[in-house]
């Protein structure tokens, strides 16, 4: 059995992609819009949640970044489930967990999915539960979708530079791609209208953090909703400013 980490996530065998596959908007919808392709995103959205064999790295580019296009997209409500599968958590007993908490805790997780289907997080606990369970299948199959979600979004940039940011769909999941490595981090900074940078607790081979660009959380923004994520620059001694 997968055994969590203290920050909520398993081992995670991803290592940084040789070369980097930057998402092309035009591209991907391009691809998942059209039923003839092999991205059609109705088909890979199926096999992601049956997930009887492994997908490639292509096909979770397209499936994760296509999801931006889908009306199920919402990333700027709340997730009530996630708050209950917290608290589900924070008093499970992790090496000797009840069966009856478990079996909560998987159809909790399972709604929240239903929320955010790629986060690494939720993902993470299904296969910790499953684990638990002895249901060794499922335990991998969610451990896979796991490591193929991080892995897509590590290929997406370095994450070195402003100019070369990892893309992401939820804030959560910048901070979910560093937990996978076992490394803490502080509270993320926006540095720009579409990037933000995340330091590291302690520096790792000299890198302090990384960068991410969150340009497609706001693709669909409410009319009367105000970005209040805390600004790391200022403009003529003023504050960091709210702005839509």
């Amino acid at each position: 059995m997968y055994k969590l980490f203290t920050v909520l996530f398993l081992s995670v065998a991803v290592a940084m992609p040789l070369s980097a596959k930057v998402p092309d908007n035009d591209d991907i919808y391009a691809k998942i819009a059209d039923a003839s392709s092999p991205y059609y995103y109705p088909n890979l959205m199926m096999r992601f949640k049956e997930w009887s064999g492994p997908m490639s790295d292509d096909e979770l580019h397209y499936l994760y970044y296509g999801y931006a296009y889908q009306p199920e997209y919402k990333p700027l409500e709340s997730d009530p489930y996630h708050t209950r599968v917290m608290e589900i958590m924070s008093k499970i007993a992790i090496e000797e967990p009840l069966v009856s908490d478990l079996d909560e805790l998987i159809l909790t997780a399972a709604q929240s999915l239903e929320h955010d289907p790629f986060s690494p997080q939720m993902l993470n606990i299904m296969a910790y539960a499953y684990g638990a369970l002895g249901d060794k299948v499922r335990e991998q199959a969610y451990y896979d979708r796991l490591n193929g979600i991080i892995r897509t979004i590590e290929r997406s940039g370095d994450g070195l530079r402003e100019k070369t940011p990892m893309h992401i769909l939820m804030f959560s999941h910048a901070n979910d791609c560093i937990a996978a490595k076992g490394w803490s981090y502080r509270k993320g900074r926006v540095i720009s209208r579409t990037v933000e940078f995340v330091p590291f607790e302690a520096p790792h081979d000299k890198v302090k953090g990384y960068y991410f660009d969150f340009s497609r959380i706001y693709w669909n923004k409410p009319d009367n909703y105000t970005f209040k994520r805390d600004r790391t620059w200022q403009f003529n001694n003023l504050k960091p400013r709210e702005y839509k």
